[in-house]
């Protein structure tokens, strides 16, 4: 169950591509080798209204919030996190050279007693089904 979702702002839109950001996600955190490939989704969402920092125009933020499973420790996530950031920065390199924009990323590890899940794609992905 690794989901991400990136919330950004309406701004960042018109400086740089949100789709390139999400598959370069999607690529790192298959490239991890710690996430189950039918778990993996990576959803956008353009906050529709936001104020960011000083209230400047010119500001924009992309805020990753990560959730996963619980069962990997700690090491392993923080790697994960680190491979995820990275290929994130990279792909937000432009708005990062400038003094206007905001990134984070935070993981979450899910309780499995509070989680419900019906997902047929794992049993599609692991030939099961």
């Amino acid at each position: 169950m690794p989901h991400l979702r990136l919330e950004y702002s309406p701004g960042l839109a018109q400086r740089a591509d949100i789709g390139a950001v999400c598959r370069a996600a999607y690529e790192a955190m298959k490239a991890t080798g710690i996430f189950p490939l039918a778990g993996i989704r990576v959803r956008a969402y353009a906050a529709d209204h936001c104020i960011v920092a000083d209230d400047l125009a010119e500001n924009d933020f992309a805020a990753l919030t990560l959730s996963v499973g619980a069962g990997r420790d700690k090491p392993a996530l923080q790697a994960a996190g680190e491979r995820i950031f990275a290929a994130v920065q990279a792909a937000l390199a432009e708005p990062l050279a400038t003094p206007h924009f905001a990134l984070s990323l935070e993981i979450r590890v899910m309780d499995p007693d509070l989680s419900w899940k019906d997902t047929p794609i794992h049993a599609r992905l692991s030939g099961t089904k």
